[in-house]
């Protein structure tokens, strides 16, 4: 295995300014609205919301809720997510919505839904990359979000409207560029909260994470043995049935750790939909090498969690990522303390939408993925700071923790 994740730094840092904005609608055309299963009646979380025949799309939050703006009108909105059936909705101007999705009725359309084996349709998907994920160049809009908590508490929230530059799926990630339009940071002031963790890459991680163009990660000839692969039950993803492929070590006497999870391929295309995967930690020091980049001498890191989750969306042409969302979990703690410190960081990335023509980023504008988010989010303090980006909306959690860090708690 060629490839390592790094992630993180582990850092002793003093007390920060805090910035922290609101945001009010500017565009024109804009809906917003809550999406609830409608069955149990809860929120539901990352449902892709989108306008039918145009490159706008955003995702729900941990609430269910959402805000879609477009420069141009739209009557129509669809809300797609993986096992429930996709709908769309008429709409005016302005609209509050409230949507109920309703999961899809499995219907098995003959043997080929549950045969097959899953090691060979994975590799047939992966051949069928470059034909599903086309090989022209795009530029994505994207937005960003990382948060930090210590225990429960957030300490660190950092946004950023970004724009990100692929080459086509057969060139790999070398000449795929990320940079910023703009970004905001807010950070803990508490004394104890001196460890700070500084998560690389920013949203250059939708670079180097597209587990489908990078090839490192795990679809290429020397990974792909190390993987045993099992057929799950089909699901509906978008209206489109999927083979549902689960994937664990075959061995776990590598350099490198591993990963558990699941595929989701078109049954019809053979592309990507969905990948979930997520690090197998059994030997934390295997993980922790893969994960941290640097930590003081004297501070233990254990790691919980390394998890991924990546959508893929098709717009009637080509497959593109549309969103992704990454977590980790640890624990730290000083040698010479008892008690260690529980930590959770979360990325997550959703492509707004497609900008024309597919300029290449200026080398003066790169976001490497060896930078920190932090350290180039500029200060403002302008109650439209978003304008008319489209956004993920900030949980009720998030806006309280928003809150509590613009006071000092």
């Amino acid at each position: 295995m060629r490839h390592s994740l790094i992630i993180i730094q582990l850092l002793l840092l003093g007390c920060f300014s805090l910035q922290a904005q609101t945001d009010t609608l500017r565009m024109g055309f804009w809906v917003q609205g809550v999406v609830t299963d409608a069955q149990s009646g809860r929120a539901m979380e990352s449902v892709l919301v989108s306008i039918p025949g145009k490159s706008v799309s955003t995702v729900t939050n941990a609430d269910g809720r959402f805000t879609l703006k477009s420069q141009e009108s739209f009557d129509k909105v669809q809300f797609s997510h993986i096992g429930y059936n996709t709908i769309e909705r008429y709409v005016d101007n302005g609209a509050d919505l409230k949507v109920q999705m309703r999961p899809a009725a499995l219907t098995l359309e003959g043997a080929i839904i549950i045969s097959g084996d899953p090691y060979e349709i994975v590799r047939a998907a992966i051949a069928r990359i470059p034909d599903n994920f086309g090989t022209e160049a795009t530029l994505l809009e994207c937005f960003y979000r990382e948060t930090i908590r210590k225990r429960t508490r957030y300490t660190y929230i950092s946004e950023a409207v970004a724009r990100i530059y692929k080459s086509g799926y057969d060139d790999g990630i070398w000449r795929d560029r990320a940079a910023l339009d703009k970004s905001r940071v807010l950070l803990s002031q508490r004394r104890s909260d001196t460890l700070s963790v500084k998560v690389q890459g920013g949203p250059a991680q939708a670079i180097y994470l597209d587990a489908v163009k990078n090839r490192d990660i795990m679809f290429n000839q020397e990974d792909l043995p190390l993987y045993i692969f099992e057929m799950e039950q089909p699901t509906y993803i978008d209206g489109r049935m999927q083979f549902v492929i689960k994937f664990s070590p075959a061995t776990l006497l590598t350099d490198n750790a591993l990963y558990y999870g699941t595929l989701y391929i078109d049954r019809e295309r053979l592309s990507f939909t969905r990948i979930e995967m997520s690090m197998d930690m059994s030997d934390k020091g295997r993980a922790t090498r893969q994960i941290v980049v640097k930590k003081p001498f004297s501070l233990r890191f254990t790691p919980k969690e390394m998890s991924l989750v990546i959508n893929y969306s098709h717009d009637g042409v080509t497959s593109r990522m549309s969103y992704f969302r990454s977590t980790f979990r640890f624990n730290c703690d000083w040698k010479k303390r008892l008690l260690a410190t529980s930590y959770t960081v979360v990325n997550e990335l959703v492509v707004t939408g497609v900008r024309q023509p597919a300029t290449p980023i200026a080398k003066n504008e790169v976001f490497k993925t060896s930078d920190i988010l932090s350290d180039k989010a500029s200060e403002f303090m302008d109650p439209d700071f978003w304008q008319d980006y489209n956004i993920i909306e900030p949980s009720e959690s998030l806006e309280h923790a928003v809150m509590r860090l613009r006071k000092g708690r």
